[in-house]
């Protein structure tokens, strides 16, 4: 009874967060929300897990990107099927975008230990984007461009692979395949404003025991290719459009099987951009099966000298009435 009322409170902070309003969400702790990333993520958890997060990003700076998301997965009675939900909503200066996704995911055994799995997901979803224009101050008040506000509904589709084990794990996920041009309409005759790409998801991490279950050192990648299969570059003469490939590499210690410390730092592999940040996290797992944790994200590029840093809070929550049967704990 106390679990059924847990999930009604947690689903309502869901649809509160729902109709509040970055292309795609920024997250320090994105291994507790891998399903925003890739849909073959559903039902890993091997029973139904919640998870809510909130980003405030680039504190002090007006317009900076709000970030709320909210995952729930679980396998099903056919354990092969898992499937989730994820909700994302972002705001950054006068736009907006909330998206809302539905994963199916296929899992086998691999190899003749049966030690690994592969999980092949797919993924519907929609999203609407919202431009707040005409709060923009222009130098040209009459410009047409920001005479008006926009909102358009974007249905998508997604999919991803997601190899695991008890030690180690490997996805590779797109959860947007379709481009939308966001500004441009039928009878629009000006150039190209807005528009969201296609982004690729590479994850990967192991787990290697320091003393037994007691003390467990997990490092991990996040490797995001924005314009993946793209003509980024070529969308509007003259400029460089497009974000940069980016990188989340980190390393977290896990104590006693409820408590992670860890830290990792976000940095492009393009040249010309500078590093982003180092990021410092915890998590606390309680024995109840709740979660909770949070993220502080100190800035290093030249943002620093205009706003403050980045924090993130989580909460999740694991109806593990089957892990406890099971011996080995979850390192992913």
């Amino acid at each position: 009874m106390r679990k059924f009322r847990l999930l009604l409170f947690l689903w309502g902070i869901i649809w509160s967060v729902a109709v509040l309003a970055q292309q795609v969400p920024m997250l320090t702790n994105y291994h507790f929300n891998s399903l925003v990333f890739n849909p073959a993520y559903a039902g890993s958890n091997e029973h139904l897990t919640l998870n809510l997060s909130h980003r405030q990003q680039w504190l002090g700076f007006d317009g900076a990107p709000v970030t709320q998301t909210v995952t729930a997965h679980s396998p099903l009675r056919n354990e092969r099927v898992g499937v989730g939900l994820s909700l994302s909503n972002d705001k950054i200066g006068p736009g907006g975008s909330t998206d809302m996704g539905a994963s199916y995911a296929y899992r086998m055994q691999v190899g003749a230990s049966k030690k690994l799995k592969l999980s092949l997901g797919l993924q519907a979803s929609v999203a609407n984007w919202r431009g707040k224009f005409s709060e923009i101050t222009v130098e040209h008040s009459d410009d047409p461009s920001f005479s008006q506000n926009q909102s358009r509904w974007l249905p998508n589709f997604g999919a991803g692979a997601y190899l695991y084990g008890e030690k180690f794990y490997l996805g590779l996920g797109c959860p947007h395949i379709l481009e939308h041009d966001l500004r441009k309409t039928k009878n629009d005759t000006e150039g190209i404003f807005a528009k969201n790409y296609r982004s690729l998801y590479l994850t990967t991490g192991a787990a290697f025991p320091l003393q037994g279950d007691q003390l467990v050192f997990r490092p991990s990648l996040l490797v995001q290719s924005a314009g993946f299969l793209s003509d980024v570059k070529k969308e509007v003469a003259g400029q460089n459009v497009g974000a940069p490939m980016s990188a989340n590499l980190g390393a977290a210690v896990l104590f006693r099987q409820l408590f992670w410390v860890g830290t990792s730092y976000r940095t492009t592999f393009s040249g010309k951009s500078s590093h982003d940040s180092a990021n410092l996290w915890f998590a606390w797992s309680l024995r109840n099966g709740m979660r909770f944790g949070a993220s502080y994200d100190i800035t290093l590029s030249k943002l620093r000298n205009a706003s403050s840093n980045s924090f993130e809070i989580i909460l999740g929550y694991e109806f593990d009435v089957k892990v406890k049967q099971v011996a080995s704990p979850r390192y992913f």
